[in-house]
């Protein structure tokens, strides 16, 4: 992965800074507000990036749709992790392994939620499949609010054959779904080495998927709408996990 990608907005742009990331150009709108942008030419300054003073126009352009604050950049590709890697870095950590697998997400912004999220929960790391799923691009960094550059995501041909190795290596494949006999509250593996399982917006986790799960569990549902937001759901158990892991 070497092509470049632009990300946008004061806090993405930011962090990408403070991170250390490979930005090869920034550019900042001529009319943008001097507290938005001040801080940013100062640490891409200091960081030895060029600046470029533009119009407003050139940067709704160059990341169309996307709310751009006045500040756009330019940055090598987001560098994926191995599977591997995540593994080791909870392990360095002297961590229980803590992995969310997003099955097929496609939509940009519950990604960055769901990345920033992990980021809060301390999860180790995200895998993704290469096939049918959004992948790390500027609407997804601005939505993550910068997490997009603290938390390794792995990227998988074969998803199913990644809970494969996962579970040889001791992880428990831990599948969230709306049809599960359980309810999140019930279970009780939440304090040993985990993958967590986050299905499709719609259709939820595929098939195969699910019966390589080791155990299915659901949120309790009250409201006439049975259904939650991806990201919103992925945040509940995420948070959960935390919960027991510091009882």
């Amino acid at each position: 992965m070497h092509e470049e990608e632009y990300i946008a907005g004061k806090h993405s742009v930011t962090e990408a800074l403070k991170s250390g990331r490979t930005i090869n150009k920034v550019w900042i709108a001529e009319n943008a507000q001097k507290h938005l942008t001040g801080p940013i030419i100062a640490e891409a300054k200091k960081a030895g990036v060029v600046i470029q003073m533009v119009d407003k126009r050139k940067l709704d352009q160059m990341v169309e749709g996307v709310q751009h604050q006045g500040v756009v950049a330019q940055v090598a590709a987001y560098h994926y992790v191995e599977v591997e890697d995540i593994l080791a870095q909870a392990e360095a950590k002297g961590e229980t392994p803590f992995l969310i697998l997003l099955d097929e997400i496609e939509d940009p912004h519950n990604l960055g939620s769901i990345l920033r999220t992990a980021d809060c929960t301390g999860a180790h790391g995200v895998v993704i499949p290469k096939r049918r799923s959004a992948g790390l691009t500027a609407t997804v960094s601005k939505t993550s609010a910068g997490a997009v550059e603290y938390v390794p995501v792995a990227k998988v041909t074969n998803l199913v054959q990644t809970m494969q190795q996962l579970k040889d290596r001791g992880v428990w494949i831990v599948g969230t779904d709306v049809t599960a006999t359980q309810d999140i509250y019930e279970a009780d593996v939440f304090n040993l080495p985990i993958a967590l399982v986050i299905g499709n917006e719609n259709k939820g986790m595929g098939r195969l998927v699910r019966e390589n799960c080791d155990m299915l569990y659901k949120l309790p549902m009250a409201g006439q709408i049975n259904s939650l937001n991806a990201s919103v759901a992925a945040g509940i158990f995420m948070y959960e996990v935390v919960r027991r892991r510091r009882g």
